[in-house]
């Protein structure tokens, strides 16, 4: 995925000449791993001659968003403390920066659900 955001467009023997060679990975296992993300429908494909061209369906930050929902929502199972203390520690590590991008994010959010009726 990150070699596709980056680059746009793809296919199989190209992505593996790209990343997979130098890390040992057949093209055999690019192209499953392919298959799997557009039947995830986080890829799309066209048929070009005898091979699919791949791309993403979705941005980065919409994955990492979609993932992060996935995982929050299994660990939390109606337990949304420990998850949020764990986040918010993790983001304070990450740096002050964050921290108060986070501060932020909470204000803002706060102040959209007050103006809903």
């Amino acid at each position: 995925m990150e070699h596709l955001w980056r680059g746009g467009d793809g296919e199989a023997k190209a992505i593996h000449s790209a990343i997979g060679a130098r890390r040992g990975i057949t093209v055999n296992t690019v192209q499953s791993t392919l298959k799997r993300l557009f039947e995830k429908n986080l890829l799309e494909r066209d048929k070009v001659s005898h091979a699919h061209v791949y791309r993403p369906t979705v941005t980065r930050e919409q994955f990492q968003h979609r993932a992060l929902g996935e995982l929050v929502g299994e660990l939390m199972q109606g337990e949304a403390d420990a998850m949020v203390s764990a986040f918010v520690e993790l983001t304070e590590r990450a740096g002050p920066e964050h921290l108060a991008r986070l501060e932020a994010l909470v204000a803002e959010r706060r102040a959209r659900a007050k103006e809903r009726p």
